[in-house]
């Protein structure tokens, strides 16, 4: 078998010669900190939901009917094309939630991903270009899975749809005009799901691919960055090899892949007996058709667009609170330059920095559940039946809203006036248990 994969791997060479020192320079020869932890695996990780979403949505894409056309009284041909898909389609079921739970799973792992960053300072110099457009594939995926979440038609993809679009309606002069071009109509309709259907399997794809290799690209060009936030190129042997690092094949793909296999297992559980978790995956009111004249009770978007949702709802003002929703964002497109700190890691920097990054998860996890409307059955529930609920509840979302945005402001100060204390940074990785 050796000789026959090297005789396979001399004629690709042959006929291909790019090919091998490509392999080597991102695969074979590429060095990364021997001291990665488990952290670490969140990044392949969204590499193997991304292929699983590709090619699940390939064949969803083959039974689906992106028409808002009634095939039944006040049932449209797409919602009844999904329906088709999870009861007649063989195994279309496993498909199809092996394509929803990817989309939630997508988030969680990007969402830890950033968060790694943001804790090990993988945004900071020479890395702002990585960080740069791994920010970029979050704003695209977030596209991505919005049109995603229109396409089944269900009453809370319709009327979700019509919320969000309907925000571009808060730019002064051209925002209804904008707003009806989105649409191709003055209400969600079938012109919306032609467009969304073009856009989620064609075109936003092929950006998020494109940026996926530009991220790998310019990560692969700098070096990963590691828990100790230790530059491993500064100490080399007799060979120019990093001591401190390890080819990336085969050591972190053979580690990869018991992440892999653990990540496996917790999908197939959801898969398998958990595909809604509980509404949070798959709401119920989206398995009701859309229905221009019957309103969800609550219209939300789905769990991981509801932090950024919430910051929307807590500013009174339309348009005020569009640009601080779409603030909350780009703040992180600016992490490299709002911190000015010299120490990456979050092992050896300062007290301040630790509390803040505390409060910034807090923040974002609890405007989550504003968005959710998790504390609007959760305030009864605590200061009694008599509680305002409207009043409590915005009152805790701005404290959020403030909190979320107070850690930039403060990591910003921290660093800048120089107030940071931190801890001596090794010359080398060190190995913790």
């Amino acid at each position: 078998m050796g000789k026959r994969w090297s005789g396979l791997g001399g004629w690709i060479t042959e006929r291909a010669p790019g090919m091998a020192p490509m392999y080597r320079k991102h695969m074979s020869e590429y060095y990364a900190p021997k001291n990665f932890n488990f952290m670490y695996f969140f990044g392949s990780l969204a590499m193997l939901v991304l292929v699983n979403q590709i090619l699940t949505g390939i064949f969803l894409a083959m039974f689906y009917k992106p028409s808002a056309e009634a095939v039944y009284p006040g049932v449209s041909e797409a919602f009844a094309s999904v329906e088709y898909i999870m009861r007649d389609v063989d195994w279309g079921w496993l498909i199809r939630y092996m394509h929803t739970t990817g989309a939630s799973m997508f988030f969680v792992v990007v969402y830890l991903h950033m968060f790694r960053g943001l804790m090990y300072g993988s945004y900071k110099k020479p890395r702002e270009l990585v960080w740069l457009l791994g920010m970029l594939i979050f704003l695209a995926l977030m596209a991505e899975a919005f049109m995603g979440y229109v396409l089944p038609w269900g009453n809370m993809s319709f009327w979700g749809a019509k919320v969000i679009i309907s925000l571009f309606g808060a730019i002064p002069y051209v925002g209804d005009t904008l707003v009806q071009w989105i649409m191709g109509d003055y209400l969600p309709s079938g012109a919306t799901l032609n467009r969304f259907f073009s856009l989620h399997v064609i075109a936003l794809p092929l950006v998020l691919l494109l940026l996926v290799v530009l991220h790998l690209a310019a990560l692969h060009e700098v070096g990963s960055n590691n828990p100790d936030g230790v530059d491993i190129k500064k100490v080399k042997n007799v060979e120019g090899k990093p001591v401190d690092g390890i080819p990336f094949h085969p050591y972190y793909t053979v580690k990869d892949l018991f992440g892999v296999g653990m990540f496996l297992i917790i999908c197939a559980f959801i898969i398998f007996y958990q595909p809604t978790m509980g509404g949070w995956f798959l709401e119920h009111d989206n398995f009701i058709p859309a229905n221009n004249l019957v309103t969800p009770e609550h219209i939300k978007p789905v769990w991981y667009f509801t932090p950024f949702y919430a910051i929307l709802r807590m500013i009174p003002a339309k348009l005020p609170g569009v640009l601080t929703m779409f603030a909350a964002i780009v703040v992180l497109f600016l992490t490299p330059w709002i911190d000015r700190g010299q120490v990456r890691s979050v092992r050896y920097r300062g007290t301040g920095f630790k509390a803040a990054l505390v409060v910034l998860v807090i923040a974002f996890l609890s405007l989550g559940l504003v968005g959710a409307g998790v504390t609007t059955e959760l305030i009864p529930a605590l200061l009694g039946p008599s509680a305002d609920v409207t009043l409590w509840e915005n009152l805790f979302g701005r404290i959020m809203t403030l909190a979320y945005f107070g850690f930039f402001i403060f990591l910003w100060v921290y660093t800048y006036f120089g107030f940071e204390k931190t801890k001596p940074v090794p010359e080398r990785v060190t190995m913790h248990d």
